[in-house]
């Protein structure tokens, strides 16, 4: 199957488990970012990418763009979290891709604004062999134009299906919560060549719908 279809399933699934009133909190959430215009402002296609440097969950290194790009083109993963599932299936699909990215020639990183502890348990229970970078309150996405911060009513749904942000992004409870903590990116994929441009760029506000790994790797 397609990334898309096995994401599909997933809604499916969620749609028989979920109770109405509350599917429709989220997906009003997706409506709004959508109206924001957050789609057309994400960083495009012959832009120069922004420079990070970023913490490795595995390792506890700095890991720094003009490192990887001396290394190869970069593909660049934006994640919310291992709470979500798509976001979960669209990393395990690129871990089997990851030695056809290699074979080409090219490096792929995921990035997510969780905790180094909370990227590091992504990496062990889903067996992901390239690096997972944390990128605190979404610094790095907002410079790639895809950061926001989960409005009020989504957090009580969140909230309601037993999902932390707060806690996966910064350590804290709601209680304590500041407004960095609910801070996410949109799930984004990029591709960024040697000469620092972007070859590719893609993101979606609904969290359901994600770009598809074979039209990027058309332009390895």
């Amino acid at each position: 199957m397609s990334l898309q279809d096995q994401l599909d399933v997933i809604t499916a699934r969620t749609r028989q488990l979920v109770q109405a009133d509350r599917l429709a909190v989220s997906e009003q959430a997706a409506a709004e970012l959508f109206a924001t215009g957050i789609e057309d402002s994400i960083l495009e296609v012959g832009a120069v990418a922004p420079s990070f440097a970023l913490t490795d969950a595995s390792t506890g290194k700095l890991v720094k763009s003009e490192d990887l790009l001396a290394l190869g083109p970069v593909v660049l993963k934006f994640f919310r979290g291992r709470w979500d599932p798509y976001c979960v299936t669209e990393l395990e699909t690129w871990r089997e891709l990851y030695p056809e990215v290699r074979d080409r020639g090219a490096i792929l990183v995921a990035v997510s604004p969780q905790t180094k502890r909370q990227n590091d348990f992504a990496v062990q229970q889903h067996g992901l062999s390239f690096p997972v970078l944390a990128d605190p309150g979404c610094e790095v996405a907002e410079r790639f134009g895809i950061a926001y911060t989960v409005p009020v009513p989504a957090r009580n749904y969140y909230r309601s299906i037993l999902v932390n942000i707060p806690f996966a992004n910064a350590g804290l409870n709601y209680d304590t919560a500041s407004e960095e903590s609910w801070r996410l990116p949109l799930p984004a994929l990029y591709l960024i060549g040697q000469d620092g441009l972007v070859r590719f760029a893609e993101a979606h506000a609904d969290p359901r719908v994600r770009p598809e790994p074979a039209d990027l790797l058309s332009l390895l």
